[in-house]
């Protein structure tokens, strides 16, 4: 059987990669199936230090598979909380891989496709590509992708784009900050390796903890709780064996022991 992503690792670099450019790499139950336990398992794999979600072909991915769309048009309610909800557990997979994650997006991206991209902790795209919510053209709205969407366009672009479907190119994306670099397709993957090259050379822990506070303080009042768990995670990393290695590897002008 044919899988819908590929997974290969190398140098501490988990590469998943979307392998049907023949339907756009869109999605259907299996494909969503298929990613999440990607995500899963290359998350508790301890070799690797990061991971990049690419595609094959002119598409990065094109949303819903046309025929799982005509299979969903007869679903009950009960049968499309389900079907969403697999949606939304692989979104969550993504977003909560211990790992710093890549979106490597090398076409266009329509409508759940969006949400891959949101998911991942940065993204970078090709200056050719285009962009678009395009859920309402067709009487729906994006509401399984949006938490992940609007965190990373934030509300006023969201206001427009969700509620639209306009297309908007990569200028734009980079613009609202949809995608960290929009470059020229030659560009791409020397793009890509330069934030991992970044991500390699910190403290791997350091990096797992630094994703889990964002998530932590991102949008929360700053309250006496909020500043008692900050202090608390400085003091735990402060601790750490890998804390203690990157100060005194610091102070003496030394690498530390994690890049050999």
């Amino acid at each position: 059987m044919t899988r819908s992503i590929i997974v290969s690792v190398n140098a501490g670099v988990a590469t998943l990669t979307l392998s049907q450019p023949e339907i756009r790499n869109a999605f259907s139950d299996v494909v969503i199936a298929e990613i999440t336990a990607a995500f899963a398992e290359v998350g508790q794999r301890e070799d690797v230090r990061a991971v990049v979600l690419a595609a094959e072909g002119p598409a990065f991915c094109a949303g819903a598979n046309l025929n799982w769309m005509r299979a969903m048009a007869d679903y009950t309610r009960e049968e499309n909380l389900a079907d969403a909800g697999k949606l939304a557990a692989m979104l969550h997979t993504i977003a909560t891989c211990p790992h710093p994650t890549i979106a490597r997006v090398q076409g266009d991206v329509y409508a759940g496709g969006m949400g891959l991209v949101a998911a991942c902790d940065m993204a970078v795209a090709v200056d050719t590509a285009y962009f678009c919510l395009s859920e309402v053209k067709i009487g729906l709205i994006p509401a399984t992708i949006a938490p992940y969407v609007l965190r990373a366009m934030g509300t006023r672009a969201g206001q427009r784009y969700f509620l639209t479907g306009e297309r908007f190119d990569a200028a734009e994306a980079l613009r609202i900050g949809f995608v960290h670099q929009a470059v020229a397709s030659d560009d791409l993957d020397s793009a890509v390796d330069g934030l991992l090259k970044h991500l390699l050379s910190a403290g791997p822990a350091a990096v797992r903890a630094c994703k889990r506070l964002v998530d932590d303080v991102a949008g929360r009042d700053i309250n006496a709780e909020l500043v008692a768990r900050t202090v608390e995670s400085i003091a735990d990393i402060r601790a750490s064996a890998e804390g203690k290695e990157g100060v005194q590897a610091f102070l003496n002008k030394r690498k530390p022991n994690w890049l050999g």
